[in-house]
């Protein structure tokens, strides 16, 4: 007899959660509604809500819109946004995570107060080209250094003031290798602030998922392409269970891993809804007694 548990600390977070809701209001009014970029990195949700009526437009596209509604996701846009919409009438639906809009204030405090300090430099750990990360660029005109790794702590300048903020989904524990990396190798009396950032909402999945990957015999977590935190969630359920499975869409359980008596476990990313792991749930179910 197998057993199939969601884990039901997976799911969409607050964010990303208060966006799709925000979406699914408009439109059903009937309201015409544009989106700023994928309203969620996962592709079956965005085809969901674009049968609803939504239309996702990337940043050039959106330059061009006049006297239109469009939403703002959840990873937060930069200062040149606000001005382009001031600029075309475009009413704004702002679902910007409130933990992003924190980050985004605290970077824009800390670039205009190091302005007289000459050579003071602003680190963001953070995947380079994400729109949470372009958002918090924008905070410093561009000028803040991005770096995705340890390895490319190199490129600063340990002589000079250092201040490190974190993309809010990014590991815990890798943010605070770099902080201390960084830490360590400054020089010349030059100043290191560590700003920690890090969403805990996000953060605290990792100790859970690693609990829910050891108690099962096989994991499926299913995540869209582009969801940077089911990457890394994902990795981690294979570091607990090498029995984990990561698929992109309900439909793509391999019959042949179904074997009698094991205990199966579904999980997902921050950008996956419930509703997809129950699909999963209800596809295992069916092939198992088909």
């Amino acid at each position: 007899m197998n057993s199939i548990e969601i884990d039901r600390l997976s799911g969409c977070c607050f964010g990303v959660a208060k966006a799709i809701s925000k979406a699914e209001e408009e439109l059903r009014r009937g309201n015409t509604l544009y989106c700023l970029g994928d309203i969620v990195h996962n592709n079956i949700e965005v085809e969901r809500l674009e049968k609803m009526g939504l239309i996702t437009v990337n940043h050039e596209q959106f330059k061009e819109l006049k006297n239109v509604r469009v939403l703002l996701r959840a990873h937060g846009e930069p200062p040149v946004t606000y001005e382009i919409a001031r600029r075309n009438n475009i009413e704004l639906i702002d679902a910007s995570c409130p933990v992003v809009l924190r980050l985004q204030k605290r970077i824009k405090e800390k670039y205009t107060h190091a302005a007289g300090n000459d050579g003071a430099q602003i680190v963001i750990f953070g995947k380079k080209g994400h729109a949470e990360v372009n958002g918090l660029l924008g905070q410093t005109d561009g000028s803040a250094i991005v770096i995705e790794s340890k390895e490319e702590i190199g490129k600063l300048n340990f002589t000079k003031d250092i201040s490190l903020f974190s993309q809010t989904t990014k590991s815990l524990e890798g943010f605070r290798e770099v902080g201390e990396l960084i830490g360590s190798r400054m020089k010349n009396g030059a100043r290191f602030e560590f700003h920690d950032t890090i969403c805990r909402h996000v953060s605290n999945r990792i100790p859970n998922i690693r609990e829910f990957a050891e108690k099962h015999d096989l994991i499926f977590f299913i995540a869209g392409e582009k969801s940077s935190n089911g990457k890394v969630l994902f990795a981690e359920c294979r570091k607990k269970n090498p029995a984990s499975y990561l698929i992109h869409h309900p439909g793509e359980i391999d019959p042949s891993l179904l074997k009698e008596g094991l205990r199966i476990g579904i999980c997902g990313a921050t950008s996956t809804p419930m509703w997809q792991m129950e699909s999963v749930a209800e596809n295992i179910f069916y092939l198992l007694h088909h």
